[in-house]
C-alpha cells in the first residue's frame, strides 16, 4: 500500500454509526476525519427481533450522508462493519440491501468473535507497544466484547449479549435511577458475564483497558469533575453512581462533561461497567483510544497483502484444526479457480470471488472430521457456526453453501442459484471435485469451459474420454444434475 492512501471504516453500532477516514503512512494510519451520528438502531428491535421501519430509516439517512463523503473511494479502501443489532435482526437483509446502495459499499455483518478481534486490533495499534498482558473490554449498545491479548495478538476473545442500549431499555425504560434498579441491572449483567472469570482469569493479565462509548463517556465526566484523566477508578465510578441515584432521573442529572446523546443509555452502560468492576475486582480501568473502526482500518492494510490477510491464516488454521487433506484441498482449489477464470467476466469483483472459491475449495472436506457420510452437510454446518477470524457472516455463509453444494442434488440451493456468480462458483467447484476424484492432478489443460445465458459447456480434446473413462462417466452424471435446475451443463467429450 502506498503512503498517502486514504482508508475509511464505517462502524454500524447499536447506538451510533461512525465513519473514520485515515491516511496510510508507513504502516500507521493518521486520522483525517471522524463522523459520528447517534442512530440508536438497537432500540428499534421488536420482540420478534425485527427492526422497525423507523429505525431502518434512521440508519439509511445516516449512511446516505456517509456515502456522499465516500464518493471516489475504491472498494479496497473501505470496510463497513455491522455488529450485534444486525446480527440479531431477522429482517437485516431488508435493511442491508438499501443500506449498501446508499453507502456505495458492501457491509459486513460480523460475528461477536470477529468484532472482538477488530476491537483488539484497533486498541493494540493505538497503545504503546509493550509485553504487558491486557484485558480489553468494549461495552457496546447490545453486546460487550472481552479480549485477552499481548502486543498485537489477541489470544482469547468472547462476546456477550448485553450493552448500554439493551440494558437501558430493559432496566431503565423510563429513565429513573434508584439504588434498587441499579443493583438489579448490575446483578443481571454479572449473571451474563460470570463465565468470563474462567475465560479471563486475573492471573493471566496485568492491566485492564476499556474502549469506546460507555468508557469514554464515564471518563470524560469523571475527569471534568476532578478525577484522574485517562482512567476510571472504583472510587470515581461509585461517585458517579451516587450522583445518578441522587438525581433520581436521567433528565434531572446535572453533570458537566455528560453529552446529551449519552443520557438515554447511561444507566445501562454504567450498570454493565459496574458489573465488570465487581466481577474482576478492578480498582482501575485505563482508557484505550482505539476501537472497532480503527481495527477495521488496519484490517484493510492486512488485506492488501495475501501473506498477512487474517482470512488466509484462518483458512489454514481451519484446515489444520479439522485435519483436512491439504494436498487435495489445494488440488481442488487450483482446478476450480482455473475453471472459474474461464467463465468469469472482466470485473474487479471476480478476483475476490475467485479467492473465496479458493478458500471454499481448500475447506471442501472439512466435514469429514465429523463423518464421511454427508460430509458436505457437516462441512456447511461447521462453516456457518465456526468462529473464523477475518470473515464476515455472509462470507462464511456463501462458503458454507458452496461446500454444501459440492455434490448431490442442486434443489437444496435453488435460491442461491439465482445469483449468477454463485452458480459459476458452484459449477466450477463441483467439476473440480469430480475431476480430482482420484486424488491426483487432472489434465485440466485438455478441458475448456465456456458460458452464455445460464448455460455452461465443457469441451475436451479428442480422446480425453477414452483416457479418463471414470471422469467422463461422472461428468455425464453431472449433466443430469444440472438438468434438474434452471441452469444447463453441456459436455462435449469427443
Amino acid at each position: 500500500m502506498q503512503n498517502g492512501t486514504l482508508l475509511a471504516a464505517v462502524d454500524l453500532g447499536s447506538n451510533s454509526f461512525r465513519l473514520e477516514i485515515g491516511r496510510y503512512d508507513s504502516g500507521h494510519i493518521e486520522r483525517v476525519e471522524y463522523l459520528k451520528e447517534v442512530v440508536r438502531q438497537g432500540s428499534g428491535l421488536d420482540e420478534h427481533k425485527n427492526l422497525s421501519l423507523v429505525a431502518m430509516e434512521r440508519g439509511w439517512e445516516c449512511l446516505a450522508r456517509f456515502g456522499e463523503r465516500l464518493q471516489g473511494f475504491k472498494k479496497t479502501q473501505v470496510r463497513a462493519v455491522a455488529t450485534q443489532t444486525l446480527r440479531e435482526a431477522r429482517n437485516r437483509d431488508d435493511f442491508l440491501r438499501k443500506a449498501q446502495a446508499l453507502l456505495g459499499f458492501g457491509i459486513d455483518v460480523v460475528s461477536g468473535h470477529e468484532e472482538a478481534r477488530l476491537i483488539y486490533q484497533g486498541v493494540s495499534h493505538l497503545l504503546p507497544q509493550s509485553d504487558e498482558r491486557r484485558l480489553v473490554f468494549d461495552i457496546g449498545g447490545r453486546s460487550t466484547e472481552l479480549i485477552l491479548g499481548q502486543g498485537y495478538t489477541p489470544q482469547r476473545m468472547e462476546s456477550y449479549r448485553l450493552g448500554s442500549v439493551a440494558w437501558s431499555s430493559r432496566y431503565f425504560p423510563h429513565g429513573q435511577f434508584t439504588t434498587a434498579l441499579l443493583q438489579t441491572a448490575t446483578i443481571a449483567a454479572k449473571a451474563v458475564l460470570d463465565e468470563a472469570l474462567d475465560t479471563f482469569p486475573a492471573a493471566e493479565w496485568t492491566t485492564a483497558y476499556g474502549s469506546s462509548g460507555t468508557v469514554g463517556a464515564v471518563m470524560e465526566v469523571l475527569q471534568t469533575h476532578g478525577f484522574p484523566a485517562g482512567v476510571i477508578t472504583r472510587a470515581g465510578l461509585d461517585w458517579l453512581i451516587e450522583r445518578m441515584v441522587r438525581a433520581g432521573h436521567v433528565d434531572e442529572l446535572r453533570l458537566d462533561g455528560l453529552k446529551e446523546d449519552r443520557r438515554p443509555v447511561l444507566g445501562g452502560g454504567v450498570s454493565v461497567l459496574l458489573a465488570l468492576f465487581e466481577l474482576f475486582e478492578l480498582d482501575t480501568v485505563h482508557r484505550a483510544e482505539g476501537a472497532l473502526r480503527q481495527g477495521a482500518l488496519y484490517d484493510l492494510i492486512d488485506r492488501e497483502n495475501d501473506q498477512t490477510d487474517v482470512r488466509e491464516r484462518t483458512v489454514r488454521w481451519l484446515g489444520e484444526r479439522f485435519t483436512t487433506d491439504k494436498a487435495q484441498g489445494q488440488r481442488v482449489a487450483s482446478v476450480a479457480t482455473q475453471l472459474f477464470a474461464q467463465v468469469a467476466t472482466v470485473d474487479p469483483l471476480n478476483g475476490r470471488y475467485s479467492q473465496k472459491l479458493d478458500w471454499a475449495a481448500r475447506l471442501h472436506e472439512i466435514g469429514t472430521h465429523i463423518s464421511h457420510s454427508d460430509a458436505h452437510r457437516h462441512g456447511a454446518y461447521i462453516l456457518d457456526h465456526v468462529d473464523a477470524p477475518g470473515f464476515a457472516l455472509p462470507e462464511l455463509h456463501r462458503m458454507s453453501q458452496l461446500v454444501l453444494g459440492q455434490r448431490g442434488k442442486l434443489r437444496k440451493l435453488e435460491a442461491e442459484l439465482d445469483d449468477e456468480l454463485f452458480a459459476k462458483q458452484l459449477l466450477c467447484l463441483r467439476l473440480a471435485v469430480l475431476l480430482c476424484h482420484a486424488r491426483k492432478d487432472p489434465d485440466i489443460g485438455a478441458l475448456r469451459l465456456s458460458y452464455k445465458s445460464r448455460q455452461f459447456k465443457l469441451t475436451a480434446v479428442p480422446g480425453w474420454s477414452r483416457q479418463y473413462p471414470q471422469s467422463a462417466w461422472l461428468l455425464g452424471e453431472e449433466v443430469l444434475a444440472w438438468q434438474k435446475s434452471n441452469w444447463r451443463l453441456l459436455v462435449d467429450l469427443r
